[in-house]
C-alpha cells in the first residue's frame, strides 16, 4: 500500500490553541525507520505545555507537535535498519541521545545534555500520523501487546527508573506521594521488587480507590489528615524505607523528608509548576537522607516489556480514555481537569 505524502498532525500554536493540520510526510534517513504512530499516551509534561507554554526553561516559541509516549508500526526503512519488519508493532524510547558525551559514555542517556526529546521544544513529538525515529529506539512487541500497552511502556520506564534509584530492597516500606499514572507505576514496581507496604497519598477520591484496588495497603487524603503523622503511626513511628514523590505539590517533597526513615532514601519524580521545590534543611540533614531526582529514564524498555507480558505489571487498567487524533483538544482538557475518573488518557492515531 502507497504511504501518503502528507500527514495529518496536531500542532500547538500557543496556550490552548492547537490545530489539527496537514504537514509532509517525514522521510527516514540512514539508520533510521518510518514509524505509522499508532497510540499516544497524554503525559502530564504534554498539558504543561497546552496549559502554560513551558516546562521550567523550556519554552514554546514556535508551533510544536507534543506526544512522547507511544507505540507504532514500522512503516519503511532507510540505508542500514536491520532487525526491524515492516508492519511490526514497536514501542519507542522518545529520547535521542547523542551517544558521545560522559553522560552517554558513563551509562546515563538519561542525562546527555544534547539529547533530542520527542515534544521538549523544539523538538517536534508524535501525536501525528507518521514520525521518523532512529532503528535503536524502537522495541519490538511480543505477539498479545496492544498498542495502547505498548504506548504505557514509557511511563513505566520512567517508574522503573525511579525504583532503581531507589535501590530497593525486597521487605522494604514504601511511601508514594501522589497516584496519578506515574505514582501508581512506581507503587506497582515497587511491589513488584518486594515491598512490604506501599502507602499512598492522594486527594482525588476515584485515585485513592484505584491504588487501593491495584497495589495500595493504604492510600490517604491529604485533605483529611495529617498525612506525616498518620504514616508515622502506620510504621510505627519509623517512618518509610523510601518516599517516593510523584505529586509535583508544593507540600510533597518536604512531606516524603518528614516520612523517610533516618538514613532513608527520598525519589523525586513529580515535576512542580513553579518550577521550585522545597525540603527544611534540619530535616534532610538531621536523618541523613539521600536524596535523588528521577531525570526520565535509562535502558528500561526490555524490562517494561518483561513486566507487562508476564503480568507482574499491569498497564492496561491505568488507560481509561481513548480518543481519536480529531479530539485532542478534549482530551487535553479532560486529563487537564481531573474530569471523568481519569488516569491515562490515550489518543489512537491509527490501525495497522
Amino acid at each position: 500500500m502507497k504511504e501518503p505524502r502528507t500527514i495529518r498532525a496536531a500542532r500547538l500554536h500557543g496556550i490552548r490553541d492547537l490545530r489539527l493540520e496537514n504537514l509532509p510526510r517525514p522521510t527516514p534517513g540512514p539508520g533510521e525507520v518510518l514509524l505509522k504512530v499508532a497510540s499516544v499516551g497524554i503525559c502530564g509534561s504534554d498539558v504543561h505545555y497546552y496549559l502554560e507554554g513551558r516546562i521550567g526553561n523550556q519554552v514554546v516559541t514556535a508551533p510544536i507537535i507534543m506526544g512522547h509516549e507511544f507505540s507504532a508500526w514500522v512503516a519503511d526503512f532507510g540505508e542500514g535498519v536491520e532487525g526491524l519488519e515492516i508492519g511490526q508493532l514497536v514501542a519507542v524510547e522518545p529520547a535521542i541521545s547523542c551517544g558521545e558525551c560522559e553522560s552517554c559514555r558513563h551509562g546515563h542517556p538519561n542525562l546527555c545534555p544534547s539529547v533530542r526529546f520527542c515534544s521538549t521544544p523544539p523538538v517536534d513529538g508524535v501525536f501525528a500520523e507518521y514520525t521518523v525515529m532512529p532503528a535503536r529506539n524502537c522495541f519490538p512487541l511480543p505477539q498479545g501487546l496492544s498498542p495502547a500497552e505498548g504506548a504505557m511502556l514509557e511511563p513505566l520506564g520512567v517508574a522503573i527508573h525511579a525504583v532503581d534509584l531507589a535501590h530497593l530492597k525486597p521487605g522494604y516500606t514504601v511511601a508514594v506521594l501522589g497516584a496519578g499514572p506515574i505514582g501508581l507505576l512506581i507503587a506497582a514496581v515497587v511491589r513488584a521488587s518486594g515491598a512490604s507496604a506501599i502507602y499512598v497519598t492522594e486527594p482525588l477520591a476515584y485515585r485513592r480507590q484505584f491504588a487501593l484496588d491495584y497495589v495500595a495497603d493504604a492510600a490517604l487524603n491529604p485533605d483529611d489528615i495529617v498525612v506525616v503523622a498518620e504514616i508515622m503511626r502506620l510504621t510505627g513511628g519509623r517512618g518509610v524505607d523510601v518516599a517516593f514523590e510523584a505529586a509535583g505539590a508544593p507540600e510533597t517533597p518536604q512531606q516524603a523528608a518528614a516520612l523517610a526513615r533516618p538514613g532513608g532514601k527520598v525519589i523525586v519524580a513529580g515535576i512542580p509548576a513553579d518550577d521550585t521545590m522545597t525540603m527544611n534543611a534540619s530535616t534532610v540533614r538531621h536523618k541523613g537522607l539521600t536524596i535523588k531526582l528521577v531525570r526520565r529514564m535509562k535502558h528500561t524498555y526490555p524490562r517494561a516489556i518483561r513486566l507487562v507480558q508476564t503480568g507482574m505489571v499491569d498497564v492496561k487498567s491505568l488507560v481509561t480514555h481513548t480518543f481519536p487524533l480529531e479530539r485532542i483538544a478534549e482530551a487535553l482538557e479532560m486529563v487537564a481537569a481531573y474530569d471523568d475518573g481519569v488516569l491515562r488518557a490515550m489518543i489512537q492515531i491509527s490501525n495497522a
